[in-house]
């Protein structure tokens, strides 16, 4: 397989699934398992489903139909675009919705494709993303949804860090149980799902601060590297190096560290600094802007430093390394969420499940 390439570790992804999903179903939570970040590949998507997860959920339809025969439900995350009503539809069972323009139009695809499309009225609880803020608009909303043909009022969901870093709290979460509850009372109706948000929300679980009726979490960082998102922190029996980068090196020379010349601004309109350290020995590897931002990497071997990126290019300094490094080396990065999101996506990076 040709580089750079991208290795994912089948038995350490599916311990992670495992081992939150068990966390959760503890907890009388039910998770859904974000693909969007890995792109729903159908290997690792079906890893999700192995370790437990009751849904899958993806941001682009694009996504969802290269997982529309794996035999679970499929949510939409993203809002619908009024240009892929009738594809979400066709390939989603559950859609996240703020709109009743929207949600009108989901009723009359449904009517036509003679389905019924579950939908999850998104609550903005003050992140400022998606949802409806004012509360006696929601109300009225729901009133609207519920003449709606063709469309089930699953639950209700927030979204919270996403956007405006907002942390998931019991007084937050506890306002959605609240408005689920005055719905339930006012249209004498039961809702099946208060979807808490996504792995920023873990953390009330290990604290036992997780208001009981919240039913559903959207995971997907927590999955993949097995860590709650609002503060960061790494979840106990879980695993940070399931994604790893492997890029080959194309050059291997001893250069100044301080360009020759005038400086002016570089390939993407900024003026670089740098730090004058003397002649140091630089490895150039065959990746690059194009590819992933040099701030998500982080060298296996903890004597490289990061250097600098053009659109294809890799600068490191192996200077210190006790590995003398030849050409033709690979070169091995762990990875936070933004950079598997990229490499993922690219199509110039090999994928390899191991």
């Amino acid at each position: 397989m040709s580089y750079p390439k991208i290795l994912i570790y089948r038995d350490k992804l599916k311990k992670n699934v495992e081992n939150l999903v068990n966390i959760c179903r503890s907890n009388g939570i039910n998770v859904g398992g974000v693909t969007k970040a890995f792109c729903a590949n159908r290997d690792l998507a079906k890893i999700y489903v192995e370790g437990g997860v009751q849904f899958l959920a993806d941001s682009r339809i694009e996504n969802i139909k290269k997982i529309k025969d794996i035999n679970v439900p499929k949510l939409m995350l993203r809002l619908p675009m009024l240009s892929e009503i009738d594809e979400i539809v066709k390939y989603s069972d559950i859609s996240l919705n703020s709109e009743v323009e929207t949600i009108q139009l989901l009723s009359n695809s449904a009517i036509k494709q003679n389905k019924i499309h579950s939908i999850i009225l998104m609550i903005d609880l003050g992140d400022l993303r998606e949802g409806i803020f004012d509360e006696s608009k929601i109300y009225d909303s729901v009133e609207k949804i519920l003449n709606f043909k063709g469309i089930k009022l699953l639950g209700l969901g927030t979204n919270l860090t996403c956007y405006g870093g907002v942390i998931p709290s019991r007084d937050n979460l506890n306002r959605l149980v609240e408005i689920g509850e005055n719905i339930e009372k006012k249209f004498n109706i039961k809702l099946e799902v208060l979807s808490g948000g996504n792995s920023s929300s873990l953390h009330l679980i290990e604290s036992g601060e997780m208001p009981d009726k919240i039913n559903q979490l959207r995971l997907g960082e927590a999955l993949i590297l097995g860590r709650e998102t609002a503060f960061g922190n790494q979840i106990k029996n879980t695993y940070n190096d399931c994604f790893k980068l492997a890029a080959q090196i194309i050059e291997l020379k001893e250069k100044p560290s301080v360009p020759i010349g005038e400086i002016g601004m570089d390939a993407f309109g900024r003026k670089p600094k740098f730090t004058d350290k003397g002649n140091r020995k630089r490895a150039i590897c065959a990746i690059g802007k194009q590819d992933v931002e040099i701030d998500d990497l982080i060298p296996m071997d903890g004597n490289i430093l990061l250097i600098g990126e053009s659109s294809d290019h890799l600068i490191i300094d192996v200077t210190d390394s006790d590995k003398e490094y030849k050409i033709g080396d690979e070169v091995l990065f762990k990875l936070n969420y933004g950079s598997i999101l990229k490499l993922m996506t690219s199509q110039y990076v090999s994928k390899k499940i191991i």
